[in-house]
């Protein structure tokens, strides 16, 4: 399976340098979309990337516009990732995907209103308190990227530490 993982115009350098370091960690492509509230070269993305960044496949895009116009929600098994999510982020069933794509959008606003109305049935959530106003980004993308990687049984990922063997 292929994951790929859309931040849509990130704010937070830190988020992203975790984001980058979860998907060189699961083998998920990173797709930043424009623009950007950080310079990619800066220290505190690198940072919290740590030495991971060339263990990671990263591709850019200009706008979100041209982003959706590339890979075609349509026709690709895409997630838009939001608090106010028609679906909880279990229940897709990614085990029968080949590739899936999970956008999440910029830590102040989420995802744009009329994206999400546009593709509400492919709204998913994580589930929280009503009073609360959201999740940390980063955290958000690794409960959502390992529960597909879950449900696809960990493929291609070392289940048993080696550690004590």
């Amino acid at each position: 399976m292929k994951i790929n993982i859309v931040m849509v115009e990130p704010e937070i350098p830190q988020n992203t340098g975790n984001i980058a370091r979860t998907c060189a960690a699961t083998g998920a492509k990173l797709h930043l979309v424009h623009p950007l509230g950080f310079d990619i070269s800066e220290k505190a993305v690198k940072r919290a990337g740590l030495d991971y960044w060339d263990k990671l496949e990263i591709e850019e895009h200009q706008s979100l516009k041209k982003f959706l116009e590339k890979y075609q929600p349509e026709k690709n098994n895409m997630f838009f990732v939001t608090t106010k999510g028609k679906h909880v982020y279990s229940e897709p069933n990614y085990n029968e995907m080949e590739e899936i794509f999970l956008l999440f959008g910029k830590e102040t606003k989420g995802l744009p209103e009329d994206i999400l109305k546009k593709y509400l049935n492919k709204t998913i959530r994580i589930p929280m308190r009503p009073t609360l106003r959201s999740l940390n980004l980063s955290n958000s993308v690794a409960i959502v990227i390992y529960d597909v990687l879950r449900q696809k049984k960990f493929e291609n990922l070392e289940e048993i530490s080696s550690y004590f063997n």
